[in-house]
């Protein structure tokens, strides 16, 4: 119907008011709406770019200590190499005359105190004359350094382990080796380092980070005659344990550096573990036995190199349908809080074995809140991991990794480890402990139980460099050696039944 003008200016504004009101409503809501959508693209792209930036940092900090460590090594040799072309000392030869047969056959008679690795380490032959444990194996006339797998699985290195002191062939076992796609067979030692070994020839471990989880997967294989044609082992080959920054009960650096905290054995799409996958994977495909023999990561019962691999190997390895980043037999995903879980369902703490731990720790508290304990104390390497470590939160549409656990409880760290996961082992079930403030606190120790202290320091204050750590390395080594040394021979115990943690 035609209105007039004073009919729609009189019946016409009110709707026209509505309409313009609901207009200006609409616009008003897709606005917001376009803002809000636009605040969330910003937000994700700042989070981005500051996982870029992160990412960028610690694979050139981390690059650069590689190089660092790669490049002292060399300096090394080379120095060496340089005094024995220009010096012809017959210091060795002197040497050897001035020691008495009768002290030599003591030394014989003695335990030899074994230093186990951690990640990315190495032992005795490789890296030229460095040494992981900075030179600590001269403490004592009866040490061995072994050189494992630095990034191979805790199972993998505990059989290489036993083949080292034993000899032979190492042997991963035909169910493990066929479930994780690699060779049964290893490599030869045609001389064990301490073939003698047995229950009356006892051994003293010391392992720092995952070489002290090493150890323990090494005693319990021991106690369950895992070794084929060795049926006469038993848990009280091992003497004694000694734990430095002592990976037990996982870290919650693995899910920082890439590991997926729902999915604990693969890794995120962008991370700092992606790059070293990539790395690793060249670096064995390549297969350059010069390089190999003075740093080699330890897959090669994974055939991966160019001569048996072939470019289709490569790229199988690449996109993750083979190697050991497929099948999850490496150390990463043994080191998050679940795959630790898992081993320590079967390792058990024993009665005739003494244990001890070290942990570190880099933070403190100031007002309620965990933060880094300084800056300059912190290598460079680890300190942002200290600071990312302290604020960690767990993701909370993700299933936490046991019952009851509490993200204030893992804040503590040394950069690589939470401190509560290194004095002793506490999950699934909690292993008998004690804290140590004084060692005299612990005289006489007890076989059976875990004795700890926490000590300031980060993850490799007591590796590789001995001037970081200053009069602290010699007082922590001095005492790992005397302890080892008041502890030479077990005493006379009946046999005694496998003892369930409590």
């Amino acid at each position: 119907m035609h209105r007039s003008a004073p009919e729609i200016a009189k019946h016409g504004l009110k709707e026209n008011q509505e309409l313009v009101a609901e207009f200006c409503s609409d616009r008003a809501m897709q606005w917001k709406k376009s803002v809000w959508e636009s605040v969330a693209v910003a937000r994700k792209l700042w989070i981005l770019a500051l996982q870029l930036s992160e990412l960028f940092v610690s694979s050139a900090v981390h690059l650069l200590y590689g190089f660092y460590i790669f490049s002292s090594a060399v300096a090394g040799d080379l120095s060496q190499a340089l005094n024995e072309m220009f010096f012809k000392p017959n210091m060795n030869v002197e040497m050897k005359e001035m020691v008495p047969k009768e002290t030599a056959t003591n030394v014989d008679d003695l335990p030899p105190i074994v230093l186990v690795h951690g990640i990315f380490g190495f032992g005795k032959g490789k890296l030229g004359g460095l040494s992981y444990f900075a030179g600590a194996e001269k403490k004592d006339e009866r040490v061995l350094v072994p050189d494992l797998g630095s990034l191979t699985s805790i199972y993998d290195r505990a059989r290489e382990l036993f083949y080292y002191l034993k000899g032979g062939q190492v042997d991963y076992g035909e169910e493990h080796s066929k479930a994780c796609g690699h060779s049964q067979f290893g490599r030869v030692y045609e001389q064990g380092h301490y073939p003698e070994w047995d229950e009356d020839h006892p051994i003293h471990f010391v392992g720092h980070s995952a070489g002290a989880q090493v150890v323990r997967v090494l005693q319990q294989m021991l106690a369950d005659k895992a070794f084929k044609g060795y049926e006469n082992t038993n848990e009280n080959w091992v003497l004694s344990i000694t734990s430095l920054s002592g990976a037990f009960n996982g870290t919650t650096r693995t899910y920082l550096d890439g590991m997926h905290p729902e999915d604990w054995r693969t890794m995120k799409t962008i991370c700092l573990l992606q790059l070293c996958r990539i790395g690793v994977i060249i670096y064995d495909w390549f297969d350059i036995a010069l390089l190999k023999a003075y740093y080699n990561f330890g897959f090669d019962h994974f055939n991966m190199s160019w001569k048996k691999a072939g470019v289709w190997g490569l790229v199988d390895c690449f996109m993750g349908n083979s190697g050991p980043f497929a099948s999850g037999d490496w150390i990463l995903p043994d080191l998050t809080i679940q795959g630790s879980i898992r081993l320590n369902t079967h390792l058990r703490t024993f009665p005739n074995t003494y244990y001890f731990s070290y942990a570190t720790k880099r933070t403190r508290k100031i007002f309620g809140v965990t933060v880094p304990s300084g800056i300059l104390g912190i290598h460079p390497l680890l300190f942002i991991r200290v600071l990312q470590m302290s604020q960690w939160r767990h993701p909370p549409d993700v299933s936490p990794p046991y019952k009851g656990y509490r993200d204030e409880d893992w804040q503590d760290n040394d950069g690589a480890l939470n401190t509560v996961s290194m004095t002793h082992p506490r999950l699934p079930i909690e292993h008998p402990s004690r804290f140590v403030e004084n060692d005299s606190d612990c005289q006489p120790l007890e076989p059976g139980v875990w004795y700890y202290k926490i000590v300031e320091g980060d993850h490799i204050l007591f590796i590789v460099n001995r001037e970081r750590a200053g009069v602290q390395f010699d007082l922590i080594y001095d005492s790992i050696f005397e302890r080892c040394r008041k502890h030479v021979f077990r005493k006379s115990l009946p046999t005694l039944p496998n003892q369930t943690p409590q």
